[in-house]
């Protein structure tokens, strides 16, 4: 018979954890599916991306469009340039998008328009603030989607709401805790660059949203909050490239370590600037982490499953189901809120957190199940 051919999408970090799951899935199922990858090259640093297909082993895209960074019109218009040249060569019954990145909302607009279906993972999500990019990609990638794959109840209902019939939704779970689950036995030697860190106390903080790092007040703000995290344990924080070239234009002197190599000895009162992590260095990290502080909403999810207390420095989430049954508190840039949810952290005074409803490992499978079903 012929092979159902399936072209699946990343572009940026969170992609690659939220696709492997599904590719690793297609690839059981071979004699059903050719399973084609696209990495748009959103992220293009080794750090953000190649680092990612090592750690999760996901094959050799095959084919790169190189897109690189640029403004969201720019990016978003190249990317469906060059994704058009791919559909038109393959001609796939399905195009697999994940998340809410630039790189979603130009392939699957670029599908739509050449009337080729589109399942999107991570599907329903809101945060209801349109003032986020991502925000308008996750509503626009809904509307034009065929196969809407969600991970928790929430996103069920505001799809429904939004009039998206109840036979393109597919509540399947949340393949970001597949990779997780499939990786945690790798986390027990460490690896190289945070191995030291096994039997040290210390805050992970990671921030990298426009909101809070593109306006040097704001920044400022957010570092002063970690500054005073610091004095309780020092803090490592993960930059992102775009937050390190922002913090190179704050005026104030901070506390900062740059950290390049593996980390040995942290002292209380400082904060430890380290670079993009590899997959596997940030879960461990995570892992062995008091607390972590973050505006990311895939962090929000992995410290849920991990049981980590995590505190979102956002005013809002498209994930409430972190904050209802999970580890996960919206603190904003509170101090006060923030270094009292500290102290209780170190004190042992953190709710108890339980898992979503299928967050098992198995949401991969859910999804291939129904693209076999439906496709």
């Amino acid at each position: 018979m012929n092979k159902k051919r399936i072209v699946s999408v990343v572009g940026a970090r969170p992609n690659f954890m939220k696709i492997a799951p599904v590719l690793l899935e297609l690839s059981h199922q071979s004699e059903e599916f050719a399973s084609i990858l696209v990495h748009t090259g959103q992220h293009y640093d080794r750090a953000m991306s190649e680092v990612f297909f090592r750690d999760l082993g996901i094959k050799d895209p095959d084919y790169s469009l190189g897109v690189g960074s640029g403004s969201h019109a720019v990016q978003t218009a190249e990317i469906m340039r060059r994704f058009e040249s791919v559909c038109l060569q393959e001609k796939p019954e399905l195009v697999i998008v994940g998340g809410d990145v630039n790189s979603t909302l130009a392939c699957s607009l670029t599908a739509a328009k050449m009337h080729i279906p589109v399942a999107h993972v991570e599907a329903g999500l809101r945060s209801f603030d349109r003032t986020m990019p991502e925000e308008i990609n996750r509503i626009v990638t809904d509307s034009i989607s065929d196969l809407l794959f969600t991970t928790e109840n929430s996103a069920n209902r505001n799809l429904q709401r939004e009039g998206v019939p109840e036979e393109r939704i597919h509540l399947v779970g949340n393949t970001m805790i597949d990779s997780l689950v499939r990786f945690s036995g790798s986390l027990n030697g460490g690896p190289p660059r945070v191995r030291a860190l096994s039997n040290q106390q210390y805050f992970l903080a990671t921030i990298h949203r426009p909101s809070n790092v593109d306006e040097p007040a704001q920044l400022s703000k957010v570092i002063e909050i970690l500054e005073a995290a610091s004095e309780l344990l020092p803090v490592l924080f993960v930059t992102h490239p775009r937050t390190r070239e922002r913090l190179g234009r704050l005026e104030r002197p901070y506390r900062f370590v740059e950290v390049n190599e593996e980390v040995r000895e942290i002292q209380p009162g400082w904060i430890y600037l380290l670079p993009p992590l590899s997959y596997l260095d940030f879960l461990f990290a995570m892992s062995r982490t008091r607390a972590v502080l973050t505006d990311s909403g895939g962090i929000q999810e992995e410290t849920t499953y991990l049981k980590i207390p995590c505190l979102t420095l956002r005013e809002n989430t498209e994930r409430p189901v972190t904050v209802e049954v999970g580890t996960n508190e919206i603190v904003g840039l509170d101090r006060d809120r923030i270094l009292s949810g500290l102290r209780n952290i170190i004190a042992g005074n953190w709710k108890k957190a339980s898992l979503p409803p299928l967050w098992d490992g198995k949401a991969a499978e859910r999804i291939v199940r129904v693209i076999s079903r439906c496709c």
